[in-house]
């Protein structure tokens, strides 16, 4: 059935006659205080809702993180709020209906490059969100809704914070995250679109993706459809009562009439498969009421099943296959491929770097390998997360994170505010360092490239490649859980210019082993460092001699090519 949340708090609570006393004498209204001032309110606000029809309210903790009750001097009284929010909203549903418990944004946008907002790390955001998501859990939610969402990176961060909290308590419960967008635009206030949203939720696995506040419907209409298309997990929808505007007092006035909100959203369910709507900001029981009237006899459509493996930056999506093939890989933002981007690393010059990450896009990269380390420096992690955050917040293609340290990985991966790939693990040494990167890859929802080296070396043979791409994807796959789709082998190339009889092969044999793993490891992918293959040739000859292997690398089934895009034919 349709799924009816209940409406706004803040437009409902100003229908009560409430006192400077019951916010507890702070100077303004924290709606959040009253849960503990007046819990009786609370309660009854829960309760108009749901005899109005919702079967789901939201508790009174939206802006109940520390960070934002520090604002009004309330942090120490963070776990307290929370609980006893989510508590009052388990008294008023009862045994048969649901409690969400609310997680607001925190003001910061730790994605951008804003030196207040964006100053925050995303451990210290984890923290946080651990915290109040612990206290909701505690008082009883049955599920956390993680909304009006701005930055894509918070929202992950909130997520990993749930799910931490979930680990403490033994208990864990669905996650619904609600992000906002901007009027007319259609993207979110960093940029992001409907694509790379959803692409990076459903990576996090999170249970229930959709909108909420910002807008009325009439303005969510076209990611709302593109959502019902493509979502693999149920579509909510939960706007504003319209657009805001200004009253003759100033005060703020929320114009939808119940019946044509009720009237959008029953129409969101019948077109584009919605399963769950409800209020934002504006929203009275009138309206849920109304709602729940429009859409009692509805029934969700099912959700799509997975279509092919998407990437994203935190400005937009795109297949991590390309058709056709093959997905072309910028490899000049390179430390250990490009003498000019060790040179610019060296000095700290991450303008003329983005630059060049640029010149890559333009060129006609569809992803960007990224790899910073150098043996003159000891601080890969943070010149990691200058690069990517600089990269993220200008360039449209997703993040290849190359790097041999589990700690470099996750650093990136904490600052990417989209679905990245990770480049890479390998056997070399046994398989401590996979078992250490694997799960950091899976809880980003990263892609993972594995390479064909293991204890005794690199695969020189078609048949040693296959062999070691087996090894990994048990492990990988079977024991750490990866989806295969995921998992992106590189069958390795040597240069053909060494004049030794044993190399002489190996091209051929990176062909064939290609086409081997592609053929015998169901579901997986392969790529390819293609520019190894031409090492020390002149540089006219590189050009032909890697467009050449790339032809037919493509034909044995390569999906990824590691290249100079301005430089193949």
């Amino acid at each position: 059935r349709i799924v009816v949340f209940d409406g706004g708090l803040g437009a409902t609570l100003e229908e009560f006659d409430l006192t400077a006393e019951d916010y507890g004498g702070l100077p303004g209204k924290c709606h959040e205080v009253l849960v503990l001032n007046r819990p009786d309110v609370i309660e009854g606000l829960h309760s108009s809702m749901l005899d109005a029809g919702a079967e789901v309210v939201e508790t009174d903790s939206f802006q109940a993180s520390r960070i934002k009750l520090e604002e009004w001097g309330l942090a120490e009284h963070t776990v307290e709020i929370n609980r006893k929010a989510a508590e009052i909203g388990r008294r008023a549903a009862g045994p048969e209906r649901f409690v969400a418990g609310s997680i607001g944004p925190t003001g910061y946008l730790p994605a951008s490059d804003d030196p207040t907002l964006g100053g925050i790390r995303f451990p210290e955001l984890v923290e946080v969100f651990t915290e109040q998501a612990a206290a909701l859990v505690d008082g009883g939610v049955d599920l956390i809704m993680i909304e009006t969402v701005q930055d894509i990176l918070e929202a992950k961060a909130a997520v990993f914070g749930a799910r931490a909290a979930f680990k403490a308590a033994g208990r864990s419960v669905p996650i619904q995250v609600s992000v906002s967008l901007l009027p007319n635009g259609g993207k979110m206030l960093l940029g992001t679109d409907v694509s790379a949203m959803l692409t990076t939720l459903e990576a996090l696995r999170v249970d229930v993706i959709g909108l909420n506040c910002s807008t009325g419907p009439e303005d969510m209409r076209d990611a709302i459809r593109y959502l019902g298309e493509h979502s693999t997990v149920p579509v909510h929808c939960i706007p504003n009562a319209g657009l805001p505007l200004q009253g003759p007092d100033g005060e703020t006035i929320f114009p939808e009439e119940p019946a044509p909100l009720a009237e959008a959203l029953g129409e969101f369910v019948e077109k584009h498969g919605v399963g769950v709507v409800g209020g934002c900001c504006g929203t009275t029981p009138e309206h849920i009421r109304a709602i729940a009237d429009r859409v009692r006899d509805l029934k969700p459509s099912p959700r799509p099943a997975p279509g092919e493996l998407m990437v994203s930056s935190m400005m937009t999506a795109t297949q991590l296959v390309q058709e056709p093939r093959p997905t072309l890989v910028g490899e000049r933002v390179n430390s250990q491929g490009s003498r000019r981007a060790k040179e610019l690393l060296l000095a700290d010059d991450y303008e003329t770097l983005n630059q060049v990450a640029e010149d890559q896009v333009e060129g006609g990269a569809h992803v960007l390998d990224v790899c910073v380390a150098l043996v003159e420096r000891a601080d890969e992690d943070e010149q990691m997360r200058e690069v990517v955050k600089r990269i993220s917040l200008t360039q449209p293609a997703p993040i290849q994170v190359d790097s041999t340290e589990p700690e470099v990985i996750r650093t990136a991966l904490e600052q990417i505010p989209g679905r990245a790939i990770v480049n890479s693990v390998n056997l070399e040494a046994g398989r401590d360092k996979l078992d250490t990167v694997v799960p950091i890859a899976k809880a980003h929802g990263a892609a993972l490239i594995a390479l064909t080296i293991d204890e005794v070396g690199m695969a020189k043979t078609a048949e040693r490649k296959l062999e070691i791409a087996r090894r990994i994807t048990e492990l990988v796959c079977d024991e750490h859980g990866l989806e295969p789709e995921a998992l992106v082998f590189d069958a390795l190339t040597f240069t053909l210019t060494t004049g030794d009889e044993e190399w002489r092969p190996s091209a051929v044999e990176t062909i064939e082993g290609i086409r081997r793993i592609k053929a015998e490891i169901p579901g997986v992918k392969t790529s390819l460092g293609v520019s190894n293959v031409s090492f020390g040739v002149s540089q006219p000859a590189r050009a032909v001699l890697n467009s050449v292997f790339l032809h037919h690398c493509v034909e044995a089934g390569l999906d990824l090519a590691m290249v100079n895009p301005n430089h193949i034919k």
